[in-house]
Formats: structure tokens, C-alpha cells, sequence
């Protein structure tokens, strides 16, 4: 997996060369999109059988971070991709044929693992006003219709709506859209089929996701309810949570790391009248480089061992834990760090056009993204306490 990691290493210095424009415009990075597949990127948890690198989660999670120190929004629209891709790609196939998966999936599988070797991007369209990314609370809505189904509903946030090639919606059966332990789907939907994508994307940071919000009333073919099986999506979300969870954390321990680097190198470059040595002589933002340095290092740490824990024990309680405290960990050592370097660094810091302006917003996504920074830690105390996560609780994760 060296060659995947040396290829997102070598894109990196293009990808914060572009980074300030698209976020200054708020546009989706398609330059940074065209390289990633140029590097075959893309099929980067697709199977070399199919084309691809044939990475594991813990393979993702390096790439992932690695972008992120050159683009934090580019490496949030790569994540979503590899969502789709490395969830497809890693479902063990003989738990999908015990769910009821038949032959068409596994076909129809593989070609949409082809296409990302080949340049296809997916991403995920989850959340909905009033109910976040919260399966069980899900508006969207689908049902029978001929051979296949109609989907009905809205998005309110979806990354690089308008710019994909599939969009993973995930739906709950109309017949219970009102009962919480209605059966929750994911639809891989044809990028063709979204049309009314809404310029809705306006935000502080991750401006460059162009994550807008979009309306959809489409019929699909049976062949897009993943796995031919209705119902398994909240069944993924509590017993392999790592896709949409750890993957996140990837992307924010590369913010948190950017943020130290970007810190280091305006320490260094910066002279203070009256100070011999600039302010790297200041022993209290040396203090804070320090500090920060360690928050980074220890959410990487913890994400290295979710990913290894994912790839070796998937969906063993204390695989999961470790993707919860990943997360958690990750979201808020981006913040922190970026905060505090930038505090340290002063008002230059803070201008439009320098690094660590451009880091603090994006850093600020990092502890809300679902699961949230305290969603994530109620999940990790309600695994101690030995309680349902289902019900047993006043709050669902999912």
C-alpha cells in the first residue's frame, strides 16, 4: 500500500496550492477530484482484481490523513467516496449472502468498484433537517413501484451534490416512516437521476465540499438497493460503524497535524521587533506547538489502532469503541489545536489567505460532524454501562 500512500503524499503540495481558492469561492475542487483519479486514488478500496489499490481500512485512514494536510475539504469529499466504495468493497461476503444477498448484488457490486478505479465519484446523501444523520428519524422515504422503487425526499447536505456520479441515499420504508424501528435502506442512486440540487452550501468552513442540500422523486431499479436486502442500514450503523465514523476521524487528525505544521511554519518565519530570534523564542508558543503536536499525535495514534482493530476484528465491541474514541478524539484535536496555534501565532494567523485562517473554520466542522464529539462520547459510556444503545438510552447514535 505504499504506492497509494507515496501517490497522496506527492498530490499534496498541489492540493493547498488550490486549497484557498475553493475556499475563498466556496466550489467543489475538481482539479483536486481529476488528480486524485489520475492517481487512481479513487479505487482506492476497490479490489486489484477490479482495478484498484485493494486497501484496507487502516490503508484509508493514512491516505485520508494525508490529504487532509493538503486540503481538508478535498480529503472530506475523497472520504465520502471511499464511504461508498470501501463499505461495498469490505462487507464480508458470507455475512451478506446470510443477510440475502444474491448473485445480482455481488455483480452489481463489482461494477460499481470497477467504475471508481475508473474515475467514477460517489458520495453519501444522509442527513435531513431535524434529523441530522439519524437513520431512525429519516424523512425519506421509499416503496415498491414496478420492478424497482420510488424514492421520495430531501437531503439537506450531501457532498459534492451536483458532482457525482452515485449518491448512497439512504431511505426508510414509507409504510413506517413514522415508527422509529422502521426499516432504514441505502439506495446507490445514479448520479443522473438528482436533479434538483440546491445551491444551499454557505458555511464556515469545509466550504470546498459544496455539500448542498438536493430534493429527490425518482424511480430506481431493484438493482440499487444495496445488497438486495431492505432494512440492513441501521444493522451496519451499530455493528460495523467504522464507515461512518472512523472515517471522519482520518480527515480530522490530517486537519489537526496541518494545523501544527502550518504553526511550525509561521513560528519560524516570524520576527518580532525587539525579540532576538523571532517568535519561535517565545517560550510560551513554543509551549503551545508543543502541546498541540501531542494532541495530534495521540488521534492519530488511537486512529492508527481503530484501523488495525477494523481490518483484523471487525465489529467486536472493542473494534467499535476504539472507532468512537477515534473520532472523538480527531474532531476535537483539530479544533483545539488549530485554535490554539493560530492564538498563538497572532492576528497575521487570522487574516484571509494565510493557512491557519482557512484550518480554524474547517477545524471547527471536526467535533460536529456525525457523530458528534458528544454523541461519540455518550456512545463509548454507553458500551461501559452496559446499556442498549438501541433503547436504552434517551439518545439513539443512529
Amino acid at each position: 500500500m505504499s504506492d497509494a500512500l507515496a501517490a497522496a503524499a506527492d498530490l499534496v503540495p498541489q492540493l493547498a496550492a488550490r486549497a484557498e481558492e475553493h475556499d475563498a469561492a466556496g466550489a467543489f475542487p475538481t482539479a483536486d477530484v481529476a488528480a486524485l483519479s489520475e492517481a487512481g486514488l479513487l479505487g482506492l478500496m476497490v479490489p486489484e482484481r477490479l482495478g484498484g489499490f485493494g486497501a484496507g481500512f487502516a490503508d484509508y485512514t493514512r491516505v485520508a490523513q494525508t490529504l487532509a494536510r493538503g486540503a481538508g475539504a478535498t480529503a472530506l469529499v475523497f472520504n465520502m467516496h471511499a464511504s461508498v466504495t470501501g463499505a461495498l468493497a469490505s462487507v464480508p461476503e458470507d455475512l451478506a449472502r446470510q443477510l440475502g444477498a444474491g448473485e445480482a448484488f455481488f455483480a452489481q457490486r463489482d461494477r460499481l468498484l470497477a467504475a471508481a478505479a475508473q474515475g467514477a465519484l460517489y458520495g453519501v446523501g444522509i442527513t435531513e433537517r431535524g434529523a441530522g444523520s439519524r437513520l431512525h428519524a429519516l424523512r425519506t422515504t421509499y416503496e415498491p413501484e414496478g420492478e424497482g422503487y420510488r424514492l421520495r425526499g430531501h437531503k439537506s447536505t450531501c457532498s459534492g451534490a451536483g458532482h457525482l456520479d452515485g449518491y448512497l441515499v439512504a431511505a426508510k420504508a414509507a409504510h413506517a416512516v413514522d415508527d422509529p424501528d422502521g426499516p432504514v435502506s441505502h439506495f446507490l442512486v445514479p448520479g443522473e437521476a438528482i436533479s434538483d440540487v440546491e445551491d444551499t452550501w454557505d458555511v464556515q468552513g469545509m466550504r470546498a465540499t459544496a455539500s448542498n442540500g438536493f430534493s429527490l422523486d425518482c424511480h430506481v431499479g431493484a438493482d440499487t438497493l444495496l445488497g438486495g436486502i431492505e432494512g440492513v442500514a441501521g444493522l451496519l450503523a451499530y455493528g460495523l460503524p467504522q464507515w461512518l465514523v472512523a472515517s471522519y476521524a482520518a480527515v480530522y487528525a490530517g486537519v489537526a497535524r496541518a494545523a501544527v505544521d502550518a504553526g511550525v511554519s509561521h513560528v519560524a518565519d516570524r520576527t518580532v521587533a525587539g525579540q532576538a530570534g523571532g517568535l519561535g523564542q517565545v517560550g510560551w508558543v513554543r509551549a503551545r506547538l508543543g502541546r498541540t503536536d501531542a494532541q495530534a499525535e495521540a488521534a492519530r495514534l488511537v486512529l492508527e489502532e481503530a484501523g488495525r482493530l477494523v481490518d483484523l476484528a471487525p465489529g467486536e465491541p472493542t473494534t467499535n469503541a476504539m472507532i468512537y474514541r477515534a473520532k472523538l478524539l480527531a474532531g476535537d484535536a483539530a479544533r483545539d489545536a488549530a485554535d490554539s496555534v493560530a492564538e498563538a501565532c497572532g492576528l497575521a494567523a487570522l487574516r484571509r489567505g494565510h493557512p491557519l485562517e482557512r484550518l480554524v473554520r474547517d477545524a471547527r466542522s471536526g467535533p460536529v460532524m456525525p457523530p458528534s464529539s458528544d454523541l461519540a462520547a455518550d456512545v463509548l459510556a454507553t458500551q461501559h454501562l452496559g446499556l442498549d444503545p438501541v433503547h436504552g438510552t434517551d439518545v439513539r447514535p443512529w
